[in-house]
């Protein structure tokens, strides 16, 4: 009896080498599977409707100025919409998929064995990223005062920015792949920064000092924000050295930051400096008029 609790105690490795017929073998361990949990997915809930609520107030906003200086108040509004969608996505689990990665696990004088990940990757927020941040871009950019020229070129460059980083999260496990096309990313940003930090800054100076330090504020608050991202997606896709609840929380504090914060510091100080207005008339304010109207009229008429 007391061999046998001895031997009962022995637990034996599901990766370690055996021996079967005088033949060195080993067994591979089971797939993982790193997925949210309970707090990641109350957080994707909780979001969505902070989202919700900030395109309410946003909308609210909008409906207190004239149609022809709605413009901020219309590109923030449509910022957390999309965010909404996002995170309602997300939250569902519509806008998930598995990335599946394969380690590979080197014995000696037993063939190596691949341990298997699968990790689910949100790309709903990479589709968010993708139409939210060129809105972001254009905020600041009708702040600033930058030409068309300088709006477009940062513009492309985020979109390259998000698609190369989605590309870098679905990426191979330990080729130069995964890591390349965060490289492309990362410079792609780079441009970003250039754009508003170095033209938009000129730019805004050349309004009033008031504009300025109001976008110099601003603007470098987004930054800050947008570089804490990267380096999420680092420790997070990158080298799943984070969870992914706590890669949901920490993507959800600075989506939050990065959207209805910034959207309430805009709107509210947009409304007491006129110097930031954009004024838009015709077919923004007020339809094709007479002149675009199809009419039909008899000959005789």
């Amino acid at each position: 009896m007391e061999i046998l609790k001895k031997t009962s105690a022995v637990v034996i490795p599901t990766a370690s080498p055996t021996n079967i017929g005088g033949i060195p073998s080993v067994l591979p361990d089971k797939p993982e599977y790193q997925v949210a949990g309970d707090s990641g997915k109350t957080t994707l809930w909780v979001v969505f409707v902070i989202m919700v609520i900030a395109s309410a107030v946003f909308t609210g906003m909008a409906w207190r100025v004239p149609v022809t200086k709605r413009l901020y108040h219309v590109i923030t509004t449509l910022i957390t919409i999309f965010a909404a969608i996002s995170y309602f996505a997300m939250a569902t689990g519509h806008g998930v998929s598995n990335n599946h990665i394969k380690i590979r696990e080197q014995h000696d004088n037993v063939p190596d064995t691949y341990h298997e990940v699968y990790r689910q990757v949100f790309w709903a927020r990479y589709v968010d990223w993708s139409l939210t941040t060129p809105l972001l871009l254009l905020d600041l950019s009708l702040l600033a005062g930058l030409n068309g020229a300088n709006i477009l070129m940062a513009v492309i460059a985020d979109i390259i920015m998000i698609l190369t980083g989605l590309f870098a999260a679905f990426g191979s496990e330990g080729t130069p792949q995964k890591w390349g096309w965060y490289t492309i990313a990362c410079i792609a940003y780079l441009v970003v920064i250039w754009h508003l930090a170095i033209h938009g800054r000129a730019q805004a100076a050349a309004k009033s000092d008031k504009v300025a330090s109001f976008f110099f504020a601003i603007a470098g608050f987004t930054l800050i924000v947008w570089t804490a991202y990267p380096i999420v997606w680092g420790i997070a896709d990158g080298s799943r050295r984070m969870s992914v609840d706590a890669e949901i929380i920490a993507y959800a504090v600075l989506d939050v930051l990065a959207k209805p914060i910034f959207g309430l510091w805009l709107l509210f100080t947009h409304a007491k400096m006129p110097e930031t207005n954009v004024d838009l008339g015709g077919f923004w304010a007020n339809g094709l008029g007479g002149e675009g109207s199809l009419r039909l009229e008899d000959d005789g008429a």
